[in-house]
């Protein structure tokens, strides 16, 4: 049984929870940890104004990114028009056995370095435990961006969901069924799943190839995607750069030290 971190959370915090005021002490271990990649909402504003950038675009992700996800922030920048995309990723407490921060941080920083042109992409972190709580959260995650003074998210396929709990594309329609109109500055960039495919030679959205078959995209498993990292051996490039490839192997090979 899949335990919903973000319910289990809620539940283990007894009978009173007290609200009000909020004065911060500290930012635990993310800004000692993570001195380069954490930020607070106010930081990210600050930069976001150094950079002149007026429309910006949100990625949350809680994992490395791959060609899939790459690209998809390609379609937005140029869909929206933005300025700039902001990398927003997750620096606290994941599943077991996800990858873990540092080794996130390195893989998406060396993809930025070598296929985002200058001055495109922001890369920063913000301290907090994913919660797995699906369209809910992508509420929450919208708030965050909005904060960061970020124009749109990209919220996509099982936004925040874990195995299939919620419905793929709940944490989309919550945002016309449930937040009333107004209430968030923010708007979202609705995106489908995202894969390579043979016939175009370029990573689309899979809704836009109405065409293909399964067998038309390169698709891989997150297990099968483990598994061959564990032996040394790259994904496809039309699945992973070989750079962040190479990272994730050296993370994998290195649990079995």
């Amino acid at each position: 049984m899949i335990k919903i971190m973000g319910v289990v959370t809620f539940n283990s915090q007894g009978q009173v929870l007290l609200s009000g005021p909020i004065e911060v002490l500290n930012f635990s271990y993310f800004q000692s940890d993570f001195p380069g990649t954490f930020r607070t909402a106010m930081e990210i504003r600050d930069e976001i104004e150094s950079r002149v950038w007026k429309r910006v675009v949100a990625f949350q992700t809680r994992n490395p990114m791959h060609r899939a996800h790459e690209e998809l922030c390609r379609m937005a920048m140029s869909d929206l028009n933005a300025d700039g995309i902001l990398i927003h990723m997750l620096l606290g407490k994941l599943k077991a056995g996800d990858i873990p921060a540092d080794v996130r941080d390195d893989s998406i920083r060396t993809m930025v370095d070598h296929y985002f042109p200058e001055n495109t992409v922001m890369v920063t972190g913000y301290g907090f435990d994913m919660l797995y709580a699906g369209p809910r959260e992508a509420v929450l995650h919208a708030v965050f961006r909005q904060n960061a003074g970020c124009t749109e998210l990209i919220v996509g396929r099982d936004h925040a969901g874990v195995g299939d709990y919620y419905g793929g594309f709940d944490a989309q329609t919550i945002f016309d069924e449930r937040v009333p109109e107004g209430a968030l500055e923010i708007d979202i960039y609705r995106a489908d799943h995202t894969a390579y495919s043979k016939k175009l030679d370029r990573v689309v959205m899979m809704k836009d190839a109405p065409d293909h078959s399964k067998e038309d995209f390169v698709l891989l498993s997150g297990t099968a995607v483990r598994e061959m990292l564990g032996q040394g051996i790259a994904p496809p490039p039309e699945f992973s750069r070989p750079e962040v490839a190479k990272i994730l192997m050296d993370y994998y090979q290195s649990l079995d030290q």
